[in-house]
């Protein structure tokens, strides 16, 4: 969560859309699935993963300026990564993930789906949209298709916003045990999500400590 929050900052500066954040955190998500965070560091692996994504999704961010992001944010001297750093590990991350770069995301079919059940007013587009942005804290994408993520979205916000859409959910036929499974995971990860910074500097303590 630490390190897609860290991707999300440095978006913000590069000026790139919310799709190429999503990308870049589920690229993060996949190569740790596959490599050890001793082996790649995480604060070079997620800024190469936006590189990476911004490239994928046509939205390409210039190396120069993704590293004057990366040494304004960083106050550690260490990790003040140059270009050749950043395009060093591109290789890496690519051969982790097998070269395979398609990422579906739940934005997809969240609006479709919001219009479908008659609740695509400002409000609850907003409250969706977020909803989802936040699930790529999570290592949702990984584990549950794009469109049961949308729906548990939409599941939450209905909820919120006492909005009664129950016949919608039965035409749709879906598994509404695992929508809500889905949903139970999203609430649970807001309750838990506050991590204390201490916690995350100990970790990455210990990483930069090991042989």
């Amino acid at each position: 969560m630490h390190m897609a929050n860290y991707i999300m900052k440095l978006a913000q500066n590069v000026k790139v859309r919310q799709r190429v954040v999503a990308t870049a955190v589920t690229y993060m998500r996949r190569v740790y699935t596959r490599r050890s965070m001793s082996e790649y560091d995480p604060r070079l692996v997620a800024p190469t993963c936006l590189y990476l994504a911004s490239k994928a999704e046509e939205s390409t961010v210039q190396a120069r300026l993704l590293v004057f992001y990366i040494k304004k944010l960083s106050s550690d001297e260490k990790y003040r990564y140059e270009i050749k750093d950043i395009l060093e590990m591109e290789m890496k991350i690519l051969e982790a993930l097998n070269y395979y770069l398609v990422v579906f995301h739940p934005y997809r079919t969240l609006s479709p789906l919001l219009q479908d059940a008659g609740m695509n007013d400002m409000s609850m587009t907003q409250l969706s949209w977020g909803l989802v942005n936040d699930t790529y804290k999570m290592d949702l994408i990984l584990t549950h298709p794009p469109y049961l993520i949308a729906l548990a979205c939409i599941y939450i916000a209905s909820v919120y916003r006492e909005k009664d859409i129950t016949t919608w959910f039965e035409e749709l036929r879906v598994d509404m045990n695992v929508v809500k499974n889905i949903s139970m995971e999203i609430l649970d990860f807001y309750e838990n999500k506050m991590i204390a910074d201490e916690r995350i500097s100990t970790a990455f303590l210990k990483l930069a400590l090991k042989p």
